[in-house]
């Protein structure tokens, strides 16, 4: 029985919220504006280096694009910044922290240059 007792009160204490002591990070500058018609920018700046940009407005087709970025900073000291444009032809991101395919080997080129022949010349494989 007490090692019941014992090993319920040691799972509640496991289980209790964690105390962080975190200095509250402050807004250096926050500013919304949403005027009507769907159009809008903001822009945000923390103490800690956290940026953030975004506009948006009435698109082609009835949608609201958006463009904008962020950036944070990254534990070794660097900034880390995203741009972001969303619009009829979809979402799209650019940042160095995307990873990057790897070029093509040389080869490659060469056997794309003779699928172009073969298939100029009707030769078609299934």
């Amino acid at each position: 029985m007490n090692i019941f007792v014992v090993s319920s009160l040691l799972v509640c204490a496991m289980a209790a919220p964690q105390q962080f002591n975190q200095i509250p990070i402050a807004i250096l500058s926050q500013n919304n504006i949403a005027p009507e018609f769907g159009n809008f920018q903001h822009n945000f700046e923390s103490e800690n280096g956290i940026q953030v940009q975004g506009s948006g407005f009435a698109g082609s087709a009835g949608q609201t694009n958006m463009e904008g970025s962020y950036s944070f900073p990254l534990p070794d000291g660097s900034f880390a910044e995203v741009r972001y444009v969303a619009d009829e032809n979809g979402f799209r991101v650019e940042s160095p922290l995307l990873p990057q395919a790897p070029p093509a080997p040389p080869h490659v080129a060469e056997l794309l240059r003779i699928a172009e022949q073969q298939r100029a010349q009707g030769i078609v494989f299934n």
